[in-house]
C-alpha cells in the first residue's frame, strides 16, 4: 500500500506549509489517519491524528495551536496545516493509516506509511 505525501519544502521561521497525503480508499475509509515526523538524529514522533469521521483529533503538545489536521473521506486524503513554523519543526513528515478508527498517538497502531516529505524551517 502506497501513501503519497506532498507539500514539504523550505520555509522561513514563522511561515506556513500545508502537507497533504492520499491514501487508498480500501485502507483508509474507516481508519484514523496520522502524521508523524523524524527530525535529524531523533526517533520518529507523533504529530497529529484524526479519527475516521474527522470529528476527533489529537496533537502533540509541541504543535498544539499551530498545526491543524483535517481529512476528506470523499477524496481519501489527510492534510496538515502547519503555521508559525520554527526550526524545531524541521523533519521528514510521514502520513500513516491506523489499524483503528479512533485517533491515536501510538506509533504501533499505524500499519501503512507514506514515504515522507521533508520540511525545512530556516531561522
Amino acid at each position: 500500500v502506497q501513501l503519497q505525501a506532498s507539500g514539504g519544502g523550505l520555509v522561513q521561521a514563522g511561515g506556513s506549509l500545508r502537507l497533504s497525503c492520499a491514501a487508498p480508499k480500501r485502507t483508509a475509509s474507516n481508519n484514523a489517519l496520522g502524521w508523524f515526523r523524524r527530525a535529524p538524529g531523533k526517533d520518529r514522533e507523533f504529530v497529529s491524528s484524526i479519527g475516521w469521521r474527522g470529528s476527533t483529533t489529537s496533537y502533540a503538545d509541541s504543535v498544539k495551536g499551530r498545526f491543524t489536521i483535517s481529512r476528506d473521506n470523499a477524496k481519501n486524503t489527510v492534510c496538515l496545516q502547519m503555521n508559525s513554523l520554527s526550526p524545531e519543526d524541521t523533519a521528514v513528515y510521514y502520513c500513516a493509516v491506523s489499524l483503528y478508527s479512533v485517533a491515536s498517538s501510538a506509533l504501533e497502531n499505524y500499519r501503512y506509511w507514506g514515504q515522507g516529505t521533508l520540511v525545512t524551517v530556516s531561522s
